[in-house]
């Protein structure tokens, strides 16, 4: 997996690296059990601060995204059911979505036909949608 990451950006860097591994595990990029880079080689890799990669891996591991082990290193995690905490969080960030394409004059069939593609584009291992 290739993290390509603008630092001219809004976004922060930290953010930008966990949305890149989430969307390279959920396109299968990253498989359940897969080793991601440690914390140096990552950030040397990515040309970013070690402490940017440890923050964005303990987001990760707080959102159940991998494991953290001394030995083995940041570790995928296999698929999870969604939790209410997850889907709340859905809930919100799709209304600012569905908020900002409607004022943008997209109507509900091409909104709905965009979020389609993207969830197709996801291929988790282990889990058929």
């Amino acid at each position: 997996m290739i993290i390509s990451l603008d630092m001219s950006s809004t976004v922060p860097i930290y953010v930008q690296l966990r949305n890149q591994i989430v969307t390279g595990i959920g396109r299968g990029e990253l498989k359940a059990g897969e080793t991601l880079p440690s914390v140096r080689q990552m950030a040397q890799d990515a040309g970013v601060n070690s402490m940017t990669v440890n923050k964005t891996y303990q987001i990760l591991k707080t959102e159940g995204f991998i494991e953290i082990d001394r030995r083995k290193g940041a570790t995928v995690c296999p698929v999870q059911h969604a939790e209410e905490r997850f889907r709340e969080k859905l809930e919100a960030e799709l209304e600012l979505l569905s908020a900002e394409a409607s004022l943008k004059g997209m109507d509900k069939k091409e909104f709905l036909r965009i979020c389609e593609e993207m969830f197709q584009t996801m291929h988790p291992a282990g889990s058929e949608a």
